[in-house]
């Protein structure tokens, strides 16, 4: 899969695509449909798949004080992707160029003199342009101008509701991770790689491994019982993570702690994969270290007892 960093970075081999456009935040079924009927299209024209997002997030970019949480990271959103056998990303940068583009203007510099796109394939709530008054009706306006069809698809609706990053992000804040791997058709993971900490854990009796978020502001907040996999190696961890800012050792930055049970090893720039599992409780403020460390250890017996309970996970 190619990454294509903004539109001056396309190349003439990128054009002529079958593409599609938005967030893609978290790639869940909804998105998942677009992707297989981009891909049937793409197949029946012999042209590549081009999957059009934005970072940051128009959510990111727009809100103050409160941004909407962020289901995966750019790097995970295209690990997904990938997965699903897109030939190609343009990743747009949201600031206030792109901000302040009518529709008009998107359309020809992105899809028109950018990517010469000849199908496009659009959600049934797309909004694009300065102000969002791009729609459906002016996109078709425009094919019929420059020469490509454009295509709706319907609201994925799972459970009597329909399946958005928004109804995603509720159910990951509530700590239901079997809804969540329902509307993703997967667990929910993050992933990210060691880096060295205070080493408080291992002070405490509980080495952990610190992965930084690099969201600003995570779906999930609490402590929880994990399955790990460390890349390049087989099998699944069962584990305990707490996602917060450690507010007992006076913590402030959000940041990913995760031990693995039963485990002896160098972590420290390895590459591992959290998966969620169960929500064990809320992160809070103890009053002392002794606390906290009785804490830790009835989470650790939680989350061993529950994991334990589990079929095991096929190695990948």
């Amino acid at each position: 899969m190619r990454l294509i960093r903004g539109a001056a970075s396309i190349e003439s081999s990128d054009k002529d695509c079958v593409a599609t456009i938005g967030s893609f935040d978290g790639v869940h079924l909804g998105h998942q449909r677009i992707l297989d009927k981009l891909s049937c299209i793409a197949r029946a024209c012999s042209r590549p798949t081009c999957v059009i997002v934005f970072e940051p997030l128009p959510g990111e970019f727009f809100s103050d004080e409160r941004v909407p949480a962020r289901l995966q990271t750019l790097r995970e959103k295209l690990e997904s992707l990938r997965e699903f056998g897109v030939d190609q990303v343009l990743c747009l940068p949201f600031d206030r160029q792109l901000r302040c583009l009518t529709a008009d203007l998107f359309i020809q510099k992105i899809l028109v003199d950018g990517l010469a796109v000849r199908h496009l394939l659009v959600g049934d709530d797309f909004r694009f342009g300065c102000d969002r008054k791009g729609n459906l009706a002016c996109l078709r306006r425009a094919g019929q101008a420059h020469g490509f069809t454009v295509e709706q698809t319907p609201t994925c609706i799972l459970g009597g509701a329909r399946v958005s990053s928004t109804r995603l992000r509720g159910v990951l804040a509530r700590g239901d991770f079997a809804a969540a791997a329902t509307l993703l058709g997967r667990p929910f993971v993050m992933s990210g790689r060691v880096r060295p900490g205070r080493r408080l854990g291992s002070q405490l009796g509980v080495p952990t491994a610190n992965l930084a978020t690099k969201r600003l502001r995570s779906p999930v907040r609490g402590v929880c019982a994990v399955r790990v996999r460390i890349e390049g190696r087989p099998g699944w961890h069962k584990g305990v993570a707490n996602l917060g800012c450690r507010p007992t050792l006076g913590g402030s930055d959000e940041i990913l702690e995760v031990h693995l049970l039963d485990f002896e090893g160098d972590l420290y720039g390895c590459k591992l994969f959290v998966s969620f599992v169960r929500l064990l409780r809320a992160e809070k403020k103890f009053d002392g270290i002794a606390a906290l460390r009785a804490a830790m250890a009835a989470d650790i017996s939680q989350a061993r007892q529950f994991l334990s309970a589990l079929p095991a996970v096929e190695s990948s």
